[in-house]
């Protein structure tokens, strides 16, 4: 190359970088972090500094290049405020895939909406956001924020890791507090998997991680603060909407929890404790006077969301909840309380992290956890269990949004640690006994009886609150193996005190059996195959867990055409592993009928990733025999 042409080669190359940010093109990311990443958190760096009990400072710069379209769900540009959060800075710039500036966003730009959820009578929380579009892929966003807060009460958590599908190229968390505050931490997962480094002085405590690859998510995967590290964060002393805390176990933060946030709320109007005593009668067993105030509470109340106040952490008045006749959890469980209390009988407020996925309060970090409330009642050494903020489900039930899990009971003397309601897999029990005909042309007509008991109770008798067409929807899709299927009756029982839901129905299918020269062939067990099959991995990374057990039992009379006769029928099958057992029988009865008997049970359990493979062959082998098929020839 000549002396000119190298000239103008360096010419054009610093007229192209002139302006940019090379640090912040693609080409600077090593292949290894974009294999299976969506996006990739170049960089991650988070400030807080603490140095009073009523004074926090977080400052954040998140660097994040998103590689395509499903990235763009890990690009959060907002941030929350309310009267005690301030947002001093937030800005973000937007750079192209070889670091060229394409917009840059000031405060003003970002759009102030109120953080509403649709059901809220009240919420005083706001967000500044920006709803960012892309004109092409890749591309990187540097986010900057400074927020001021007397809520020392919530310090965010750090995880090396961002999301499934998400590769980390580098990222810190450092915490400066004053030593008398006492800062506590709470490591979770960590492993020699990941290089985490760690600096702890007498008033800071940091936290690094580079070259996270980024993870697929496999099927059954536990949750993600089950499998990758994470540490949490709180102070012995902190302040909570400008009511000042201290707690070094979960004993005094309790007591703090009652006596700040629930002993000046207790008051019932008078007209109310007269119609509860009047509804009590001479009632005496504790358990019968709860489920008359429970049942008094699903009448005159309804839930709404209400999110003003201490943190959204301190209830209604219950007074105001008797007038007004709504509540979010919190007042809703402190009213149910408070009627208790009424009438002597104690109940603890308790905080729960809800879902369907199980989350637990940490057992020995002393905080400001959970996102739930529902209330404990203690009678003879057991806790009965009450979601106040539904108007339909029994008393004493749990379901899978509260089921089995740490959560924290406040008691005037204290807190405590206790476990709910574990449904065994015998206890989560769906039993069908049914008939049905097969015709000489194939169709199908019979009868079935479903009695759900436990979590499968939960699961269906919401079907009784459904349109007739939404019902006959929803045996479609249970139903889905049979096709041409035709709903002709429902009826439902649904026994509260029992915490049984019955269904009675009557179908009818034309052509489920295939026709065939005079001959037919149908799948026998017609209505409980479970078809579900895990997905096959090559190699599985992650351990597996299954969540909660249950336990399908069935009884089938199957009536054969007159005329026709057995060909060929399915064999027995049984199985018995760690994952739970299958059985499933063909009987031969009179009159020219199939009896098929079937017990499913799954355990709940939690595995190691080289059993992956055998559950897959046992849920295999189940769907497979469920569809097993029959075939009866004319004579």
């Amino acid at each position: 190359m000549t002396n000119s042409r190298i000239l103008l080669a360096l010419i054009l190359f610093t007229s192209f970088a002139f302006g940019q940010k090379l640090e912040y093109s693609i080409l600077t990311i090593p292949d290894s972090l974009k294999q299976n990443a969506n996006a990739v958190l170049r960089n991650s760096e988070m400030n807080i500094s603490i140095p009073t009990q009523n004074t926090m400072t977080i400052k954040s710069k998140v660097i994040t290049t998103v590689l395509n379209e499903y990235g763009l769900k890990n690009l959060d540009l907002s941030e929350n405020y309310d009267k005690n959060r301030k947002i001093a800075k937030i800005e973000a710039t937007v750079y192209d895939s070889f670091g060229k500036e394409l917009k840059t966003f000031k405060k003003k730009d970002f759009r102030d909406v109120s953080v509403a959820d649709g059901i809220s009578v009240f919420n005083d929380n706001r967000a500044l956001y920006i709803d960012y579009i892309p004109v092409t892929y890749p591309f990187t966003v540097v986010f900057e924020t400074e927020i001021e807060t007397s809520n020392t009460a919530f310090i965010p958590a750090w995880s090396p890791i961002g999301n499934f599908l998400v590769s980390t190229q580098k990222t810190s968390l450092t915490i400066t507090f004053s030593p008398d505050l006492n800062l506590k931490t709470k490591e979770i997962n960590f492993s020699k998997n990941y290089t985490i480094e760690k600096n702890v002085t007498s008033n800071s405590v940091s936290y690094s991680a580079k070259n996270v690859l980024a993870k697929k998510r496999e099927e059954l995967t536990p949750s993600f603060t089950t499998v990758f590290p994470i540490v949490y964060f709180a102070l012995e002393k902190f302040q909570l909407e400008n009511v000042s805390g201290s707690a070094s176990n979960w004993k005094e933060f309790g007591k703090w929890y009652y006596n700040s946030l629930l002993s000046d709320t207790e008051e019932i109007p008078e007209v109310t404790q007269q119609k509860i005593k009047s509804l009590i009668g001479n009632e005496k067993n504790p358990i019968e006077i709860a489920k008359i105030i429970y049942q008094f509470v699903q009448e005159k109340t309804r839930y709404v969301s209400v999110q003003v106040g201490i943190g959204g952490w301190k209830p209604m008045l219950a007074k105001d909840v008797d007038k007004l006749g709504y509540g979010d959890c919190k007042a809703l469980t402190n009213y149910t309380r408070s009627l208790l209390k009424m009438v002597d009988i104690p109940s603890y407020y308790t905080v729960v992290w809800a879902g369907n996925e199980r989350r637990n309060i940490h057992e020995d970090i002393a905080s400001i956890q959970g996102n739930h409330v529902i209330l404990a009642l203690p009678v003879e050494d057991k806790l009965y269990w009450m979601e106040c903020t539904s108007q339909i489900h029994p008393f004493g039930f749990q379901g899978d949004f509260t089921d089995d899990r740490n959560v924290l009971i406040i008691k005037p003397d204290g807190g405590e640690i206790v476990s709910t309601k574990t449904f065994s897999e015998v206890e989560n029990i769906k039993i069908i006994k049914g008939s049905y005909a097969i015709s000489p042309e194939g169709n199908l007509s019979g009868k079935i009886n479903i009695v759900s008991k436990g979590l499968q109770y939960d699961n269906e008798f919401g079907k009784e609150r459904l349109s007739r067409e939404e019902q006959i929807q929803r045996y479609k899709e249970e139903f889905d193996n049979i096709n041409n299927l035709s709903i002709k009756k429902i009826s439902f029982s649904n026994d509260k005190n029992n915490v049984q839901f019955t269904e009675d129905l009557e179908l009818q299918a034309e052509s489920y059996a295939q026709n065939t020269g005079g001959k037919l062939m149908f799948a026998v067990n017609a209505f409980d195959q479970n078809s579900y099959v895990p997905k096959k991995y090559k190699t599985r990374e992650f351990p597996f867990e299954i969540e909660r057990g249950y336990s399908n039992e069935d009884e089938i009379e199957i009536s054969l055409p007159e005329g026709f006769s057995v060909e060929a029928k399915p064999n027995d099958n049984e199985i018995t592993n760690e994952f739970g057992s299958y059985k499933i029988e063909f009987i031969t009865a009179e009159n020219n009928k199939i009896i098929c008997k079937r017990k499913l049970t799954i355990k709940k359990g939690f595995f190691e990733s080289s059993k992956y493979e055998n559950y897959r062959k046992f849920r295999e082998t189940i769907a497979r025999t469920d569809n097993s098929k029959i075939l009866i020839t004319k004579l």
